[in-house]
């Protein structure tokens, strides 16, 4: 794992979580770590038990320069489609950010220009980036803290387990009962079309 892509500057690291799900918004954050900064667990989320990854939480938010994290929901997701809500809701984040930076590193390989600042797209990058791999264990425990939450209004898509990813329950259960006010209708909700 890498300190910097670009150490001369102030970098900000940019990830999101909930893109590939059926339901729930997506949550991006944006993270400035110190030059220093160090955790022997820091990784891509997708690789930390949940454990590590609200221990990993607490430690970047106390020792981050700065930090944001923010939510586009479902409604708007529909309305101009994932890739775009999720480049929105990072700028979003960028935008909640009081440090000024100067190079923006982001997980994947789409981005849209934020400002004037200059960007690299990096792909599998919260494996390979500090400030992003903590920018995606945040974005990670923020969505499925929702997922939890609004798990008990409609408990029976299983969400609090599955955080309104594409399971076969999950898929199972918008056959049998439909959809929630937070599916994305956008999205192939059921795997046989003949059913939608």
């Amino acid at each position: 794992m890498e300190s910097f892509f670009k150490s001369n500057c102030l970098e900000v690291g940019c990830d999101e979580a909930g893109r590939g799900c059926l339901a729930g918004p997506v949550v991006a954050a944006a993270v400035v770590l110190p030059l220093d900064f160090f955790d022997k667990d820091l990784n891509d989320s997708k690789q930390l038990s949940a454990k590590k990854r609200d221990r990993l939480r607490l430690v970047i938010e106390k020792e981050a320069i700065d930090w944001a994290v923010e939510f586009v929901d479902n409604q708007t997701i529909d309305s101009i489609n994932i890739l775009r809500a999720s480049i929105f809701c990072m700028h979003k984040a960028l935008d909640r950010l009081k440090t000024p930076f100067d190079h923006i590193i982001v997980d994947g390989n789409r981005f849209i220009k934020y400002k004037e600042v200059p960007h690299t797209c990096i792909v599998k990058g919260d494996a390979k980036y500090a400030s992003i791999a903590a920018a995606s264990i945040l974005a990670k425990t923020y969505r499925d803290e929702f997922m939890i939450k609004i798990s008990e209004e409609f408990p029976d898509y299983l969400w609090s387990k599955n955080m309104g990813y594409p399971t076969q329950y999950h898929r199972d259960m918008i056959a049998q009962l439909g959809t929630s006010p937070y599916h994305r209708l956008s999205f192939k909700l059921l795997d046989d079309p003949k059913l939608f």
